[in-house]
């Protein structure tokens, strides 16, 4: 009788163990559907205003207004390195299912010029959401007209002009301006660029200390409605639809055949669950496909280019592999 009251106590420990097991499992989302529990936090590693932090923040406001998310979604800036600062913040939230972060190039270009050592395999990919583009702009006065005008003078002699933009060196503004120009015949070895991560490169075009504003489409448009400056081409393959963005002239139609797409999406940390990332696919898939983010898009010249986790993780090694060449080529490789 002993043995076998032993024995029960014995089975009803193990019983209760594997229930307790089975509820955390459950709560981790590490077996079948997961939603979030608790407050998620956006990450924008850069300062207010910038791409990154729009986006983030526009995310967040759809996701929230339109209850595709029940929980509350906060947008956290950590600007510094380019992005650096912020990746590293995320690197450190290992496994969490409740730390995101948006980015674009810069999280391929940044790690391959040597400036982090994190990059997009450190992370999660989850979904990219919008394409947007490089503007190319001088100061409403100036004698080009046009990207052919600027680059047949790059062309006799590229370090007479001082090209501008707010990333660093073998970054972003940098690359997409080098992208083009190197499509047009300009020596891009010769090309004289001016980082100004504080974001004064506008000021710098419109005082004369710079001549040529490589930035963002969405960047340009109240300038360009103030009169102050004008945008000589964006890196679009198309004409961009909405006001005062419908007037600027793509590379390509001026005879330029080339391209440079500012992906933007969203990233979790270093191993993710795999219940999470399909949370969030299908969350990102929602707002994506909803009206109230094509409104938006609109609003800012963006291009819908949803991807899910998969198809955004090759996109990105595929991305790795051509700017690797072209940083190469720029002796800007680490």
């Amino acid at each position: 009788m002993k043995r076998w009251i032993t024995l029960i106590g014995f089975l009803v420990i193990i019983l209760t163990v594997t229930a307790c097991s089975g509820k955390d499992e459950k709560a981790t989302g590490s077996s079948g559907d997961w939603t979030p529990e608790k407050p998620i936090e956006i990450i924008a590693p850069a300062g207010a205003g910038g791409g990154w932090d729009t986006t983030a923040r526009m995310a967040a406001k759809v996701f929230t207004e339109e209850g595709l998310i029940d929980q509350d979604i906060g947008v956290v800036n950590k600007p510094g390195g380019g992005g650096a600062v912020g990746w590293a913040y995320i690197a450190g939230k290992q496994k969490s299912s409740y730390n995101l972060f948006v980015s674009s190039p810069p999280i391929v270009l940044i790690p391959l010029n040597g400036q982090s050592e994190y990059g997009h395999e450190d992370f999660t990919p989850l979904a990219n959401m919008i394409a947007d583009y490089a503007a190319f702009a001088v100061s409403a006065d100036a004698k080009w007209d046009n990207l052919n005008d600027l680059f047949e003078d790059m062309k006799k002699d590229p370090a007479s002009i001082t090209v501008v933009g707010a990333s660093s060196p073998g970054s972003m503004d940098h690359i997409q301006f080098i992208q083009i120009a190197k499509a047009a015949g300009v020596d891009v070895t010769k090309i004289k660029y001016v980082s100004d991560q504080e974001g004064g490169g506008l000021t710098q075009v419109l005082n004369g200390s710079a001549d040529v504003y490589s930035t963002g489409v969405a960047e340009t448009v109240e300038q360009v409605k103030a009169g102050k400056i004008k945008v000589l081409g964006v890196s679009s393959e198309e004409r961009l639809e909405g006001e005062v963005i419908e007037d600027f002239p793509t590379a390509n139609e001026q005879g330029i055949d080339a391209t440079f797409v500012n992906w933007r999406g969203f990233f979790g940390p270093p191993d993710m669950d795999d219940a999470a990332v399909k949370y969030y696919e299908e969350k990102f898939k929602e707002l994506s496909d909803s009206q109230a983010f094509a409104d938006i898009r609109e609003q800012y010249g963006w291009d819908e280019m949803y991807m899910d986790s998969k198809s955004y993780k090759s996109f990105l090694d595929e991305q790795k592999e051509e700017i690797q060449s072209l940083l190469d080529e720029l002796g800007l490789s680490k």
